[in-house]
């Protein structure tokens, strides 16, 4: 007879973000009959554009290199879930860390990090390009899908989540790039120098547990390591050898699958214990004590986090950094550099709603909605913008 799984019933903690005590919304609007606030923060972030295009934008390899490959999409929803299971087992607001999780990487360019530098390169002389910054304004300004206000109009512990969910910024707030935080803040205090809710530290550390066991996944698909070379790797490299010692005729698919499975475990429970022994260190009692411990509550151990590092650099060494990679990373940059200098020089290309945002505005601020524009396509997207306007063969 099969033994039926028996759910533990968390206990919600003193130091969880309350949703009846929420500061609210920028712009005030009638609670919900049947959603928290927090719950209404991810349903809006669900139905957003930015939401949408993360399905065609690069976790690692460009999203036309293969169907089984990570996207910013599928990242972000393995995010969700591991951030809720954390949130859930610490007695967290679940909906809060899964909203965090699902926007974290709203503001990320086509092509990944290397879109990132290449926009902020571009930009440089006009203050940069930050995704964080980005992911903030998506949600504060660019997205446009109600009446009486531009954006979403979050709660306040989303908006701080997003902006500070791996700890205080103030020393970023003299950057260019962060102008916009700063202006935001200064009508609507997010509290910049401390530390965000626990939801926001387990969706960060979620975000870590994803893609550095999915990256492992990717990489083997993709050939670019073998199983064997990963044995002496920390982290994996146990896990591999408890399962061959436990199932010796698994094939290295399967192999593969059930190690990433048991990784994303173990690593979730480090930061489970890890955290409980924080709560009990620092007596934490309540979620302001969370934001003003001085150091973040929801964490890796000591020995998971010079494991991690070390796995790290392996796969920086051997995926990030490959040749495969480098020659997508090569084109992404060189895509990117082009279209923004063509979209400066010659605003009347871009399509009718762009070019009326740069009709007359200063150099700095037709930057600006280019790099928005830009930082709002997808992979495919890009590629073919960039087909269309360079290519002499290509004419519609």
């Amino acid at each position: 007879m099969a033994h039926a799984e028996v759910s533990p019933v968390p206990v919600r903690a003193l130091y969880a973000a309350d949703p009846a005590r929420s500061h609210g919304r920028l712009f005030p609007e009638p609670p919900s009959r049947t959603r928290t606030p927090f719950a209404r923060d991810r349903d809006r972030i669900i139905h957003t554009q930015a939401f949408r295009r993360l399905k065609e934008k690069t976790q690692v390899f460009v999203a036309h290199e293969g169907d089984h490959f990570r996207t910013r999409l599928t990242h972000s929803l393995e995010v969700a879930q591991i951030a809720r299971s954390i949130a859930k087992a610490l007695g967290l607001d679940d909906d809060l860390a899964e909203a965090l999780a699902l926007a974290h990487d709203l503001g990320h360019p086509p092509f990944g990090h290397t879109g990132e530098e290449a926009l902020d390169a571009a930009t440089a002389q006009f203050g940069g390009f930050d995704h964080n910054v980005q992911t903030f304004r998506m949600v504060t300004e660019l997205e446009r899908r109600y009446p009486d206000f531009d954006g979403l109009n979050l709660t306040w512990e989303t908006l701080e989540g997003l902006i500070k969910h791996n700890g205080p910024v103030v020393d970023r707030l003299d950057r260019p790039s962060w102008r916009s935080i700063v202006a935001f803040s200064a009508d609507y205090d997010l509290r910049l120098g401390t530390f965000a809710s626990a939801e926001a530290q387990a969706a960060a550390l979620a975000d870590d547990i994803a893609y550095n066991n999915h990256d492992v996944d990717d990489g083997l698909q993709a050939g670019l390591f073998r199983l064997e070379e990963l044995e002496t790797v920390p982290l994996i490299g146990p896990v591999l050898h408890t399962l061959r010692a436990e199932r010796p005729g698994l094939d290295d698919q399967m192999m593969r699958m059930e190690a990433v499975r048991r990784m994303i475990g173990v690593m979730v429970e480090d930061v489970l214990g890890q955290t409980s022994r924080n709560v009990e260190a620092e007596r934490v009692t309540s979620a302001e004590d969370v934001r003003l411990m001085g150091r973040p509550l929801v964490a890796f151990s000591q020995g998971m986090a010079e494991d991690l590092g070390r796995l790290r650099l392996f796969l920086h060494e051997r995926m990030y950094r490959h040749f495969r990679v480098n020659r997508t990373r090569s084109q992404a940059r060189r895509i990117l550099a082009e279209l923004f200098r063509l979209f400066v020089d010659e605003p009347g290309v871009l399509p009718t709603e762009w070019f009326e945002r740069v009709q007359d505005r200063d150099d700095a601020e037709r930057a600006r909605v280019v790099c928005d524009y830009i930082a709002g396509m997808t992979d495919r997207f890009a590629i073919e913008e960039h087909r269309k306007l360079f290519n002499l063969d290509v004419w519609n």
